[in-house]
């Protein structure tokens, strides 16, 4: 606490010594010189097919609860790429200063940080009509006894005039709103509030656990996060305000009109809608459910876990030689992590293995979850093995092996066979899939060169894109426990 205090006191010396204005004091956080920006808009966002967003792991941007991705900026997000057509892809980055980078580099063509709106960052990137409006408040630790005091007790030990901050420190986020609020609140108090930058990679988050664990006395955050992050730890207070509402928006590229124009058309509307609202009291207005998310294990914001079964998957994904989190993906998509799922076909358990299937492989519980993986991989291996004959690549070979799981190996043969006779290219899953696909249709499930018949291909398809989205998710946002990972071998 003494660096914080040492390195506090020689940046008021330097603001007092040089009597700049709050906006001039920000611009230590922002280039000095033109940067590079990438020339990336929504036209060619559609043409590649997807948009990226620059995101933190925490409770109201993107997080793993239970398998399932969630978040209150990702599910917006998400609803608007949908409209768009687009699918949404994640880059998980910590630090806001280098978020401001790969956003203007083309990393990312949106940063979706739960930013505050600041003349600065104007100048930096655009910014779209705001989707929140909040406060900045105060996060302070109740008194040790707080439970069994009185409320009026309780007041008298918590601040709750900014003036009275004078001469205490405060740890904030460094290149973050934050900062820059509380040295203009030091102004406005006529009085020296300690403000102490933080470590670049701590989110608000990691700093209100910090206050929660007597670490430091006193941090701010945004009001939403704040209401959250109270459920969690409940000897906090989020009630003393720092700032009046400011706009809560995204941020994009100065040169990226259209997709400029789309957001602020689409967020005007949204706004209006029930399913804002719904999304919005999800995460906001529900305490429970975060207080639950918030206790898990199995949440990326309290831990590393997935579900129940990390080491079973973890030892079957060393078998087939995968990243443990493409199979947590594939598992994901098939029973949500249910042991005991069965579907109207008849697939039982985490990998939904038929029982024929798992007869094959010596298993009977196929509710067994250590039994059932076994089979599931069993059969990965075995298709593996039929499309190895043919396929080299190993990403290729990988879609093809997530197609014959989800609809048989004889359908993916009809399709390549179709590719073969069509002038496809039989080893690229974008070209057969483009006859998997057609096989819905008479002309194509009824050509000499089909040998099963109709195929709803929409679904395999489907199904391999969903699983390596959800693989991409949990690849950014696990990112601490996959060091040397790869895809396939």
């Amino acid at each position: 606490m003494r660096k914080y205090f040492q390195i506090a006191s020689i940046l008021i010396l330097i603001t007092l010594s040089c009597k700049q204005s709050s906006s001039s004091r920000s611009n230590r956080d922002y280039p000095q010189r033109e940067e590079y920006i990438a020339d990336f808009d929504l036209e060619e966002i559609k043409k590649r097919g997807y948009l990226t967003a620059i995101m933190d792991n925490s409770s109201t941007g993107l997080f793993i609860y239970k398998g399932k991705t969630m978040g209150y900026e990702y599910e917006l997000l998400k609803m608007f790429c949908a409209e768009q057509d687009i699918d949404l892809r994640i880059n998980i980055t910590q630090n806001l200063a280098e978020a401001f980078n790969q956003l203007n580099t083309g990393e990312g063509d949106i940063l979706a940080y739960n930013l505050t709106v600041t003349k600065e960052r104007k100048k930096r990137i655009s910014f779209t009509h705001y989707h929140n409006l909040q406060k900045q408040v105060l996060i302070q630790r109740k008194p040790k006894d707080w439970r069994e005091m009185k409320l009026h007790e309780i007041e008298a030990q918590l601040i709750r005039n900014p003036v009275d901050l004078i001469g205490k420190e405060v740890v904030v986020r460094p290149h973050s709103a934050y900062y820059d609020r509380m040295v203009n609140l030091s102004d406005e108090v006529g009085g020296d509030i300690l403000i102490v930058p933080g470590d670049s990679r701590s989110e608000t988050e990691e700093l209100i656990k910090q206050v929660s664990e007597g670490e430091i006395d006193f941090t701010v955050a945004e009001e939403d996060i704040a209401l959250v992050n109270s459920t969690y730890y409940r000897n906090i207070d989020i009630k003393t305000p720092v700032s009046f509402s400011t706009q809560i928006a995204w941020g994009v590229r100065k040169n990226a009109n259209g997709l400029l124009h789309a957001l602020n058309e689409w967020i005007l509307r949204m706004r209006k809608t029930t399913d804002y609202y719904v999304v919005y009291d999800k995460y906001f207005r529900s305490s429970k459910s975060a207080l639950r998310r918030s206790r898990s294990k199995y949440s990326s914001i309290a831990g590393q876990a997935i579900s129940p079964y990390d080491s079973i998957i973890r030892a079957a994904a060393d078998e087939l030689g995968w990243d443990w989190l493409l199979l947590a993906a594939q598992i994901f998509r098939e029973s949500k992590f249910d042991e005991s799922a069965e579907s109207w076909a008849g697939a039982i358990g985490l990998m939904q293995v038929m029982p024929r299937t798992g007869a094959e492989y010596g298993i009977e519980d196929l509710k067994n979850p250590k039994q059932n993986i076994y089979a599931g991989t069993k059969h990965i291996q075995w298709l593996q093995a039929q499309w190895g004959k043919r396929i080299e690549e190993p990403e290729e070979k990988l879609k093809f092996v997530l197609a014959s799981y989800n609809v048989g190996l004889g359908h993916l043969e009809d399709a390549v066979r179709l590719a073969e006779k069509y002038g496809g290219e039989t080893d690229k899953w974008e070209s057969v899939k483009e006859y998997l696909l057609k096989k819905a249709r008479p002309t194509y499930f009824n050509d000499p060169v089909v040998e099963y018949g109709y195929c709803r291909g929409s679904e395999p398809v489907g199904y391999v894109d969903n699983i390596l989205g959800i693989y991409q998710n949990y690849s950014e946002i696990m990112q601490e426990d996959r060091e040397g990972a790869v895809l396939v071998q």
